[in-house]
């Protein structure tokens, strides 16, 4: 159970945070473009898990990626670019398929993104990722790393092992139905993985999309009834309802400019990780993590110069 005041203590392990799941190319539009027809596309350094990697990595705490990429120019440009911020690729996977990619319009608002996907779910569980979890505090993945296979497996088998470690383990419930294989249920998969994590954040069109329409505070009635120990769910410029199953607290956004919400979540769970690793409570933490996605609105692209914490607080005068 986790109280809002309260801080996680973590045993004395090397690694801070592991991510397991998707490393890729954003390709986001110049203009911003809801109907695809700008002609000028830039390429970013991508994946949900790698860019919350990347950027915590930035606010001052070790981090560690898994994941795999083709065997090709753009998974070289990947791996150059996890080296240029000094983090460890030995659990980037090199794979014979083509790096995945997801085009997407640059938005003020939900991007709509297209997927071109075939290394990164091709992830393997192998002794450098058994290794990791051992020496890591926390691990962390989303709905691209249980969309397919063999990539489940390995993030059914990381959970398992996250348990016996006694990491916390947090899953970002970014379900899309185009992610998955056609015919398949993803959303009942996805709540079947709900009580195996300590804690959850879903967009409220994740949740929608798992749920059907109905109150915020149902939808995080459904989390916490499915196994959630906390709930943090965004409510777009409404801020964010974080719950767990004794306290229920409401965050207002942060939010003053938006250039590109593309990674303003990612930009979150980096500032939450950081925090709580610093030995900041867990409401601390999640103020901070806010203010993070908020500063990261300014920017284009998921990953970004971000300033330290101690700055970050500072700016948004907490």
């Amino acid at each position: 159970m986790f109280k809002l005041n309260d801080t996680i203590e973590f045993k004395n392990k090397s690694n801070d945070v592991l991510t397991i799941g998707e490393l890729l190319i954003d390709m986001i539009s110049e203009d911003y473009d809801d109907s695809f027809e700008c002609s000028n596309y830039n390429k970013f350094f991508g994946g949900s898990p790698s860019n919350i990697a990347m950027n915590a990595k930035k606010l001052g705490i070790n981090t560690l990626v898994a994941s795999a990429v083709g065997k090709d120019g753009l998974g070289k440009f990947l791996i150059n670019d996890l080296r240029k911020s000094n983090m460890d690729t030995s659990c980037i996977q090199e794979v014979e398929y083509s790096t995945s990619m997801v085009v997407v319009n640059k938005s003020k608002s939900t991007p709509v993104p297209i997927f071109y996907r075939e290394a990164d779910y091709n992830l393997e569980y192998n002794s450098n990722l058994q290794e990791a979890l051992g020496n890591s505090k926390i691990v962390h993945f989303s709905c691209w790393s249980i969309s397919r296979m063999p990539i489940r497996n390995t993030v059914e088998r990381a959970i398992e092992e996250a348990r016996k470690n006694n990491m916390l383990i947090c899953f970002d419930p970014n379900y899309h139905p185009m992610i998955w294989k056609k015919g398949e249920d993803g959303i009942e998969f996805v709540k079947s993985l709900i009580g195996r994590v300590d804690i959850i954040k879903p967009s409220e069109d994740d949740a929608e999309r798992l749920f059907g329409k109905d109150t915020h505070e149902n939808q995080i009635k459904k989390f916490l009834k499915l196994g959630a120990k906390l709930v943090i769910m965004t409510i777009g410029k409404d801020g964010a309802i974080v719950s767990s199953a004794t306290e229920t607290i409401k965050f207002d956004t942060l939010a003053t400019e938006v250039v590109d919400t593309t990674g303003a979540g990612d930009a979150f769970w980096s500032g939450f990780y950081a925090s709580i690793i610093k030995g900041f409570t867990v409401k601390k933490s999640l103020q901070l993590g806010f203010a993070v996605s908020a500063y990261k609105l300014k920017f284009t692209g998921a990953v970004v110069n971000l300033p330290t914490l101690e700055e970050i607080k500072e700016i948004y005068g907490l």
